[in-house]
């Protein structure tokens, strides 16, 4: 039997949490992977996998053979890519994700001035407003705003990023500028209903310190941050943004940054890539390229300037 490909299989059918998802994933009948490991566990004389109706676990053995697996599978892609020269020379297909907004307009302009440096490194940049797994979904390396979870993964923080409240002119104009947070309840507001942005928006009482929540109902609720903006822009509420969001139509003077000193504490900006083993050359050139540019525009973006 073919041990390595059963090997990888079982990563598979873990990583994805079933053996129909891991079918989809590898393009194989899930008969095939069925059999598969099936046949691997004959060969170990070992139950590796329970099934149930609505879960999958590993046994205990199970557990055992899988760390083993995992390791095996990637030195033989170390060596690989040694072989093919990744260590030597960064060449190669570099795979990185990024908030969609904010890999416009930071990432991307770096990636360009990249690419005409390393003639041998091609980038597919994945730009999503949702985490992906890079293991999993084969991806090299993310930018990620906000708190991460705790993992194996090796984080570099780049920077930090505020959350801010923003309203046009007219708006504060006709309704007074708030003061406090609680003040907002009386404000017409914009909800983005997107990821960590939620209707119940949080502050940080100035004097104490510490977290307060004040529940908002919107005038409009949208899904996108440009409609959120655009609203803003059209005197329609109060809305709540990152920082970046914003940034356009602040230096410009159509919004305008209010309740500061209620401001939730920034969060940080990290560029995030699997631990395993040693890092390629093509990923070690664009981190070292590209963590120096993200600091600095992040350092621009909050008014500070960065040393030369």
């Amino acid at each position: 039997m073919d041990r390595f490909g059963a090997m990888s299989m079982l990563i598979n059918v873990i990583d994805s949490g079933s053996f129909s998802a891991a079918a989809r994933r590898l393009g194989v009948p899930l008969t095939t992977i069925a059999r598969r490991i099936s046949d691997l566990e004959t060969a170990l004389g070992a139950k590796l996998l329970v099934r149930t109706t609505r879960k999958l676990s590993l046994t205990d053995a199970g557990v055992t053979y899988l760390a083993a697996a995992r390791r095996i599978i990637d030195e033989v892609e170390e060596a690989e890519r040694e072989v093919a020269g990744e260590f030597t020379t960064p060449k190669g297909e570099l795979v990185i994700t990024a908030p969609i907004q904010f890999g416009q307009i930071h990432v991307l302009p770096i990636v360009v001035e990249f690419l005409s440096l390393f003639p041998e490194i091609d980038i597919r940049l994945l730009l999503l407003d949702r985490n992906v797994q890079l293991v999993e979904d084969q991806v090299d390396m993310a930018v990620r705003i906000g708190r991460l979870p705790d993992s194996a993964m090796i984080s570099t923080v780049v920077g930090t990023m505020r959350t801010v409240m923003c309203a046009s002119p007219e708006l504060l104009s006709s309704h007074g500028t708030p003061r406090t947070a609680e003040e907002l309840r009386k404000m017409p507001c914009v909800g983005f209903d997107g990821p960590g942005l939620l209707s119940e928006w949080r502050f940080t009482d100035p004097r104490t310190r510490m977290p307060i929540s004040v529940p908002i109902t919107p005038r409009l609720s949208v899904t996108t941050v440009e409609a959120a903006v655009r609203a803003a822009l059209s005197h329609v509420g109060v809305t709540r943004l990152l920082q970046y969001q914003a940034a356009d139509a602040v230096n410009s003077g159509s919004l305008r940054i209010i309740l500061e000193p209620f401001e939730p504490e920034p969060v940080p900006v990290n560029v995030v890539h699997a631990a395993r083993g040693q890092i390629p050359l093509k990923m070690r050139s664009f981190l070292d390229f590209a963590v120096p540019h993200l600091r600095r525009r992040l350092l621009e973006l909050s008014g500070v300037k960065s040393e030369s």
